[in-house]
């Protein structure tokens, strides 16, 4: 079986993300699984970028601590990754711009020379194709085709011009023809000797996915001041925009956004804003009024460490208790974590009907690691995608009487118009009201808006809100319990483990299934809370809804994503 880790490091403008994207592409067009990851600093230019794949025949959840090929553009990226080296891992560098020391290798790593700079030079290519040089180089050493970098090439370059692309062919084969030459005797455990049936396969991340996800549900606004880790959602549906007919806007601020979004849903829009904490920090006087004139609304919430600005590009799960409870007063909401790419999906086009049919915000929990980690999958389709607008209001006959639009109905939604609709008319402000929509402090009718309004949350908790994913066998003797991008981890660290524990997935947060934790919680022998955050958060909403403490907890907060081997490692522990 094959199942390695390639990675590529060095400065800040030398297209790291680029070149990895591209060998991700290529395994991926040979037959094989991915998942990779990447890691850049919080700065406008310069600072170090790594970026890592890892390969397998089998479907793959999550990086690995080790790296088997590592690409070392300059001597910094050696000196920070060296320690993830083993003893059956190459090094590929230029001698020419750094020396590696014997005394800076471990033992059995081989170091693969490669003079980059100066084959660039010889074919005649700028010094910033010195990474497609060493990835041609890296698909010399473990044995690719060479013809699915030189289509890609075509297809990354080619509005570049020819001679663009002609360049990057040769630096591409020069690298691949030095390394068969000068190191074709190397013994390399995961050569890619034979070949893998090709199957298609989407290459997204979480926030690709949810995009994606948003489109498919007809989203025809998304409203965005930029932020990390969610920007690239706005620079992918704005690229999307003019195909699928989508408004896309970039606001001044987050305190625009969530008012301008408040607006295009009382106006009928589909309608989706996106941010990390930071930026919903100055939402949440505009959530209110979202939820007080229950306006459909899909929040993403990308989440990064904090607070303040914290660590701009780096990953945490410390948002849970922050959207559950923002704003003054409690009101309905939804809160929904996708745990990979997959979930990312079909929970971007699933929240719409929520919001619309329940006429309340629908939050999704995104973090760093799943919003830019790429994943193979087969499951990003559009088939089996449903639009359900809810109890929308097309005309409304004067034979019918005075609209209501915060009508007392036993389900607690009440009928919904748009701008326009004939004899439909209704007001909408920030203060309690009455059925019509106008403003009242009568004691009865804030106890009867109130009491409606929570109804809706006790139906979609009744009718639309399913039970967490146990996997692994029931009778495990241990129980590991999570949430959000902790699953491709802890699945991860279940295949190498064989499955001697199970775990139990949590991706509908708010409401909470009480019912289905409760059992699986109450016959489980052991239990391990896995958590991206300092207070457990979850652990906490676990007590609190079911009265179950889980006592071991590996909680992790300093900005880097789990790894199989350390929850293994804890487990053992």
């Amino acid at each position: 079986m094959i199942d390695f880790t390639w990675k590529i490091g060095g400065p800040a403008g030398f297209g790291i993300k680029t070149t990895g994207d591209m060998f991700s592409k290529v395994m991926m067009r040979e037959g094989y699984h991915i998942f990779d990851y990447v890691e850049y600093p919080s700065l406008v230019r310069g600072g170090h970028n790594v970026t890592e794949t890892r390969v397998s025949t089998r479907e793959v959840f999550s990086q690995k601590k080790s790296v088997d090929v590592f690409i070392a553009l300059n001597k910094e990226s050696y000196d920070l990754h060296r320690k993830e080296l083993s003893a059956t891992s190459f090094v590929i560098y230029d001698k020419d711009q750094f020396e590696i020391k014997p005394e800076e290798v471990a033992v059995g790593v081989k170091l693969v020379a490669v003079p980059l700079r100066q084959i660039t030079k010889d074919v005649g290519a700028e010094k910033v194709m010195e990474n497609n040089v060493a990835l041609g180089a890296s698909l010399g050493l473990i044995k690719a085709d060479l013809k699915p970098l030189f289509e890609l090439i075509e297809e990354q370059f080619g509005r570049k011009g020819k001679e663009v692309v002609a360049e990057n062919h040769k630096v591409a084969q020069a690298g691949y023809d030095y390394v068969r030459e000068h190191f074709g005797d190397l013994e390399v455990a995961f050569r890619l000797v034979e070949k893998q049936e090709y199957v298609e396969r989407c290459f997204v991340t979480g926030n690709d996915a949810v995009a994606l996800g948003a489109i498919a549900a007809g989203c025809q606004m998304y409203i965005a001041y930029p932020m990390t880790p969610a920007s690239s959602i706005l620079h992918t549906l704005a690229a999307a925009s003019s195909k699928v007919g989508m408004l896309v806007r970039h606001a001044e601020d987050e305190i625009a956004v969530i008012n301008a979004a408040c607006g295009a849903g009382y106006a009928g829009a589909r309608t989706m804003i996106g941010t990390s904490g930071g930026g919903f920090s100055l939402m949440v006087e505009g959530l209110g009024l979202v939820a007080l004139t229950e306006t459909p609304l899909v929040i993403i919430d990308a989440q990064r460490p904090g607070p303040a600005t914290g660590m701009p590009t780096w990953t945490g799960q410390g948002d849970l208790r922050f959207v559950l409870h923002a704003h003054q007063d409690d009101f309905p909401r939804i809160v929904l974590a996708p745990g990979d790419v997959e979930e990312s999906y079909e929970l971007g086009w699933k929240a719409f009907n929520y919001a619309e049919v329940y006429q309340l915000p629908v939050f999704i929990l995104l973090d760093r690691y799943l919003s830019e980690s790429h994943k193979s999958t087969e499951a990003v389709k559009a088939e089996g995608v449903t639009i359900n607008r809810g109890k929308v209001v097309g005309r409304w006959e004067e034979s019918q009487g005075q609209y209501l639009r915060y009508k007392k109905t036993d389900d607690g939604i009440a009928p919904r118009s748009f701008p326009g609709t004939p004899n439909a008319l209704f007001t909408a402000n920030s203060y309690e009201h009455d059925e019509y929509g106008y403003s009242t402090e009568d004691p009865q009718e804030r106890i009867d808006q109130v009491a409606r309004r929570n109804r809706k949350f006790e139906e979609f908790t009744k009718n639309e809100l399913p039970e967490p994913l146990l996997y692994g066998a029931p009778d495990a003797e241990l129980t590991l319990v999570g949430w959000g991008s902790t699953k491709g981890p802890v699945l991860q660290a279940m295949q190498a483990a064989e499955a001697s524990f199970n775990y139990l997935h949590l991706n509908y947060l708010w409401p909470f299934p009480t019912a289905k934790v409760t059992e699986v919680l109450g016959k489980a022998k052991e239990t391990l809370l896995v958590e991206g955050n300092h207070a457990a958060e979850l652990g906490g909403l676990i007590r609190q809804e079911t009265g179950i403490n889980i006592e071991n907890r590996y909680i992790k907060y300093d900005g880097r994503p789990f790894y199989p081997g350390e929850i293994l490692e804890r487990i053992r522990r």
